[in-house]
């Protein structure tokens, strides 16, 4: 297994696992439908588990959904018309196109993501997306999350969706978050974070990075950072019912990080999908 010791590397890893993924349609987590589910178990079957309704999905573009989530910040924002939300990690704008509908022509929503073939997949929907909705209020940008390609304090809303775990420098990531949030806004994310630490087997599985585990934090570390950076109102509400999910669907990967767990221990024991909302001052 590859060791995964500094941030290039990690960034490396993950730009070409979710490069690949955008290339091929695949998964971060071997032969599934999703990153997330396994075969047979398709996009839309997970987005509908973790609150996304039928409206939305249907409304989406043609592969916009790439089952690469773990929970639904866009009902977690309750975005209103006219606000700006910033998608941290936009993959093939999933979350951007739902948001751009909610903010609506006096609003925009603007997605960031470093992977080149994933920016690509969204900005070939934008035109789709115009044509449904009569809107233009979308874009996609190229960047590091840590490294936000957004003016300061330009946004009422940040959000994002299983992405944050993936970044090297997490701390910095909360700093850039509150960077670019105006007074008075707010952040809603979805992510995967440890209840406790995981076995070194797993944190050192390429697989288990991509599919957003071995680089996720603990709970508590996860509001340590967003406190440090400056934001208040912090709430995390632990969801583990989303991943004794992926091991009832029998996720590849879920199945693989199992073998590595001492004893009758469950992947749930150590990681949760966590709900995140914060806001600045």
């Amino acid at each position: 297994m590859t060791k995964l010791q500094d941030s290039e590397t990690v960034r490396q890893v993950v730009r070409e696992g979710y490069g690949k993924i955008a290339q091929t349609g695949g998964s971060c987590c071997g032969t599934s439908a999703s990153c997330c589910g396994s075969i047979g178990t398709v996009s839309e079957d997970l987005a509908r588990h973790i609150g996304y309704s039928a409206e939305e999905l249907a409304a989406l573009p043609d592969g916009a959904n790439m089952g690469l989530s773990c929970g639904n910040p866009n009902a977690l924002a309750l975005l209103k018309p006219g606000e700006v939300v910033l998608d941290l990690g936009s993959g093939g704008g999933f979350d951007v196109f739902i948001a751009g509908r909610k903010v609506g022509s006096t609003g925009r929503a603007i997605g960031i993501d470093m992977t080149a073939e994933m920016l690509q997949k969204a900005r070939k929907n934008l035109e789709t997306y115009r044509q449904a909705s009569g809107l233009s209020n979308v874009e996609f940008r190229l960047g590091e999350i840590e490294h936000l390609p957004v003016a300061d304090a330009s946004v009422d809303v940040v959000i994002s969706n299983c992405v944050l775990n993936l970044s090297p420098d997490k701390p910095q990531v909360w700093r850039e978050i509150a960077r670019v949030l105006r007074p008075g806004g707010r952040v809603a994310v979805s992510d995967l974070a440890l209840l406790k630490p995981l076995p070194v087997a797993v944190v050192e599985m390429v697989e288990a990075l991509i599919g957003c585990v071995a680089g996720a934090v603990l709970v508590s570390e996860t509001e340590r950072m967003a406190r440090a950076a400056g934001l208040t109102d912090i709430a995390l509400k632990p969801k583990s019912a989303y991943i004794d999910g992926m091991v009832d669907w029998q996720d590849p990967l879920y199945q693989k990080i199992i073998t590595h767990l001492p004893g009758s221990a469950k992947a749930s024991d150590y990681i949760t999908s966590l709900e995140i909302t914060a806001a600045k001052v």
